[in-house]
């Protein structure tokens, strides 16, 4: 069996571990080293597991090095705590054809966060 986990780089992964932590309630689950910069930080979110890796060299804001999709419970709830914690807001909450409120957002770095809401049949 394989898995895949998604690993965002970051110049400061600290940012984005109380970024997720707070708007999504990530639960960290790992660190390395145990003292000092953390190089790598784990988090679970729900049944996945996300890696914050610590590039100092990478500069923010440049292409898209992962785009995450979210299940949330309330879309517009979360969204309107995405900017307090340093994200931004591309595009609120909307009702897809597919069966999902779908909303656009940025974490601190610029990646690009799909937060995603099962809708009723």
């Amino acid at each position: 069996m394989s898995t895949v986990q998604p690993v965002v780089l970051s110049p400061d992964p600290a940012v984005l571990l109380d970024f997720y932590t707070q708007l999504v309630g990530a639960v960290p689950t790992f660190r390395r080293p145990a003292r000092g910069r953390a190089f790598y930080l784990g988090l679970r979110l729900g049944d996945t597991d996300l890696g914050l890796v610590h590039r100092p060299d990478l500069d923010v804001g440049t292409a898209p090095r992962v785009v995450l999709s979210i299940e949330v419970d309330d879309v517009d709830g979360t969204v309107a705590r995405v900017e307090a914690l340093g994200g931004t807001v591309s595009r609120g909450g909307q009702d897809m054809p597919w069966g999902q409120r779908v909303a656009h957002v940025l974490d601190p770095d610029g990646n690009p966060v799909n937060l995603t809401q099962p809708t009723p049949a």
